[in-house]
């Protein structure tokens, strides 16, 4: 009799550490699969590091599932921010990171590359506003047509996307809230004065998120969610209006540590920024 109890326990014990271990997986869902992804890489694991770097802004490119250069700049600008070993590499630390920061829906991804639809994968934007806001690439090569009944993209200003405002938007609320109006304009143009210099990065994106470049990104308020106020001046500023006057960087007197940032010659104070060259 003992031993028949015995056994019996032994069973109840097998079936519920099964149940556990099936219904309560360590790995989240939709997660990477155990191997390091590098430069040179392909396939899911790829598609998932894009999509991720793209959610939370490191990277603007295409998600097509090859790790080429802009993934791997991407990836290591990640890994400087959230204070990470900076060597472009995928291992567990750097996926666990990405996976606790960012969302991956793996369904939508897999669906508009099926489709072939140009799309973005950036948080805090709509889906409907990613996928229709760059149009569709018709399946075997086909042109790019506009898809319909979106009015805001036909009030994007040329050359730039409606993740470009929503992002600068963003760094704009984080950076400058509480400014004046046209401090707020200034602070939208002297990215876009940067995204135009061949000293800085080529794209919105690069350019917010190059490592100790803006405050927002360092403290986090970048994730804030922005006014109507700071959308206008981000519009404002891509449709040609400067008050900075071509200045490349801006600083607070009351709060900068930086002695490198007074040598920079100083344009004009809007609010409580300095703008500089």
């Amino acid at each position: 009799m003992i031993v028949k109890k015995t056994m019996l326990y032994i069973g109840l014990s097998v079936i519920l550490v099964f149940t556990l271990t099936t219904t309560h997986p360590s790995e989240p869902a939709n997660a990477f699969s155990n191997q390091i992804i590098q430069q040179g890489a392909v396939g899911d694991d790829v598609i998932e590091l894009q999509a991720r770097l793209q959610y939370l802004g490191f990277y603007n490119g295409k998600i097509d599932g090859v790790f080429g250069w802009g993934t791997y700049w991407a990836l290591r600008n990640f890994q400087y921010e959230f204070g990470m070993e900076v060597d472009g590499l995928a291992g567990q630390e750097t996926k666990q990171k990405l996976v606790e920061a960012s969302n991956y829906d793996k369904g939508y991804v897999k669906e508009q590359i099926r489709k072939g639809n140009k799309f973005t994968h950036y948080g805090g934007v709509s889906k409907e506003k990613q996928s229709k806001g760059g149009g569709t690439t018709q399946q075997g090569g086909g042109a790019a047509e506009e898809k319909p009944n979106n009015p805001t993209a036909v009030n994007v200003p040329s050359g730039y996307s409606q993740n470009d405002i929503q992002l600068m938007a963003n760094a704009v609320h984080g950076e400058a809230r509480g400014e004046p109006y046209v401090g707020m304009v200034a602070v939208a143009a002297v990215i876009l004065n940067r995204v135009e210099s061949t000293t800085f990065p080529n794209s919105v994106s690069g350019v917010i998120f190059e490592p100790r470049a803006f405050t927002a990104v360092a403290d986090g308020q970048i994730w804030l969610t922005p006014d109507e106020k700071a959308k206008q001046a981000v519009m404002d500023a891509m449709n040609g209006w400067d008050p900075s006057q071509n200045a490349l960087y801006y600083f607070n007197p009351n709060t900068a540590t930086s002695s490198w940032i007074w040598s920079r010659p100083q344009i004009k104070q809007i609010g409580k920024h300095i703008f500089c060259k």
